[in-house]
């Protein structure tokens, strides 16, 4: 779940679930479905091409449930749709790859000078999290880029 980029379904959508439902909905709403889509519940006189879309359905809605049915998982997979909704919500002034920052050993964080006079600050706790930063003190927003150049 490291990249913010790559998220390719909505997990939520394919339950038909809601991020504010509880474990116990979500669960009933998994059950359900995986009830209705399992191959062997396919009645026989089904079209190949049918049998082969409801499989299909039935494995994401597996997957569906092996990410929000697991709370740590769940909580990780909600923290990058989290970020990904800030990302599109909030305009980023610019993209700066980690190495383009410079590491304070006394502070032990990474920071960059904005254009304002102010800095964005990042410690290694907040790498990890988030790929947002704000300037401290304007309203600027940089996208922290992690991994090759």
């Amino acid at each position: 779940m490291a990249s913010t980029k790559g998220m390719e379904k909505d997990w939520y959508s394919v339950l038909g679930a809601r991020p504010s439902d509880s474990p116990a909905q979500l669960k009933q709403k998994y059950q359900k479905l995986a009830l209705l889509y399992h191959p062997d519940k396919q009645r026989g006189e089904v079209a190949a091409e049918q049998l082969t879309e409801g499989t299909q359905r039935f494995i994401e809605i597996s997957q569906a449930w092996n990410i929000l049915g697991n709370e740590e998982t769940k909580n990780a997979y909600d923290l990058q749709r989290r970020e990904i909704e800030m990302t599109r919500s909030i305009p980023v002034d610019t993209q700066i790859h980690i190495e383009e920052m410079l590491w304070d050993d006394d502070e032990e964080s990474f920071s960059l000078p904005c254009r304002c006079g102010g800095r964005y600050i990042l410690d290694e706790t907040d790498l990890e999290q988030t790929s947002l930063v704000n300037c401290n003190s304007c309203s600027l927003i940089i996208e922290i880029l992690q991994g090759e150049r």
